[in-house]
């Protein structure tokens, strides 16, 4: 297996006057055997940066090394890359031991070599059974399995995923997902993986690169991205429901406290914000903190956040409550009990220990 290396990388679609920058100057380094997952909104340059590293689009700006060697001008071909398409792309005519080994046969690697990766391959996966079917009689995961195997027969430097769950239903994209760890552990492969689906993200990736608009975001391990999210972004992409952003005040008026910009509610700030004022009596802010940190209180608590309950999504461990506190909507995430009507008011306490503080301009975290 190899590492691969993104210095200073940009595609720029020229348009003339109106060129389209879709990648900005990404720095990123994958380790060898690591799994690293490119996440965000459609749009966000993801699979731009899969397919340059594939070497289907072009760089236009930086280098791009793959096991130590440039590669900016090598072709695909000679990259010893493997990709895994979100269509799985296979051959109708042919049997599914056919195209598991047809990349192999076109580079005239002797048959019995071929039938050897194919069998290993096969179990690997568990689809011994199919060899001799054709793709028409496969079921989608069992298609999505021939497309591993025929990336695995290969032996690559590196695997590169193309959102390839995202044609499964979603009971099928949980097993597979658990097949792509499974499979990632056991060949101790370099992976990149791209999709839009931040749980896969977060339950595959070793570490998640994060992107919006062309530029990467943030680059951390899962539970890093989840706690200490480096900006607005982030902190509402990673996370489901989002976490809840509340433009807001901090104030030393009363003690530190985070007053929402409406005067919906008044909530403590934890001690440590207040470096934040510098000398300053308040600051403007965005406060956030996810639906699971907020707890439903007693009425008459009188230090929570006093909402309207709008709607009640049983989810079976757990509720998810949707709210309106003042000009804000707000989700939070509570075990199963007891609610009074639609279009109540209840009490929200917020746990102190997990809230964040971004600022209003950069939206950067502040705390």
């Amino acid at each position: 297996m190899a590492s691969v290396q993104l210095e200073g990388v940009q595609k720029i679609y020229d348009g003339g006057a109106r060129a389209h920058i879709a990648v900005h100057n990404i720095d990123l380094e994958i380790g060898d055997g690591e799994l690293v997952v490119l996440v965000g909104p459609s749009g966000c340059g993801k699979t731009t940066t899969l397919r340059m590293i594939a070497g289907l689009e072009s760089v236009t700006r930086g280098t791009l090394r793959i096991g130590g060697r440039v590669v900016n001008d090598v072709p695909p071909k000679d990259r010893d890359i493997a990709m895994v398409f979100q269509n799985y792309a296979l051959y109708p005519h042919m049997t599914v031991r056919e195209n598991m080994g047809f990349a192999l046969s076109l580079r005239h690697v002797p048959r019995s070599e071929v039938d050897a990766r194919v069998h290993d391959a096969a179990t690997i996966l568990g689809i011994e059974e199919l060899l001799d079917r054709r793709p028409r009689q496969l079921s989608g995961g069992q298609r999505q399995r021939v497309a591993l195997g025929r990336a695995i027969v290969r032996h690559p430097q590196v695997f590169l995923f193309d959102e390839p769950l995202s044609n499964l239903d979603a009971k099928l994209r949980v097993q597979m997902r658990r097949e792509i760890a499974r499979l990632h552990r056991q060949l101790e492969a370099t992976m990149v993986y791209v999709t839009h689906d931040q749980v896969e993200a977060m339950t595959l990736g070793n570490r998640i690169v994060v992107m919006n608009a062309g530029r990467v975001q943030q680059v951390g391990a899962p539970l890093e991205l989840y706690e200490r999210p480096d900006n607005a972004f982030v902190a509402t992409f990673i996370g489901s429901p989002p976490m809840n952003l509340i433009p807001s005040r901090l104030t030393r008026d009363g003690g530190l406290r985070v007053v929402a910009d409406d005067g919906a509610f008044s909530v403590p700030a934890p001690g440590e914000w207040g470096a934040l004022l510098g000398g300053g009596a308040e600051r403007r802010i965005v406060f956030g903190v996810r639906p699971e940190h907020l707890r439903i209180e007693p009425s008459e608590t009188t230090s929570g956040i006093s909402a309207r309950l709008d709607l009640v999504e049983p989810m079976g461990a757990e509720l998810y409550l949707s709210l309106r506190a003042g000009q804000h909507d707000l989700m939070a995430r509570v075990p199963p009990q007891p609610l009074p009507p639609l279009g109540s008011d209840i009490v929200l306490g917020v746990d102190g220990a997990h809230v964040h503080c971004f600022d209003v301009d950069s939206s950067a975290r502040l705390s």
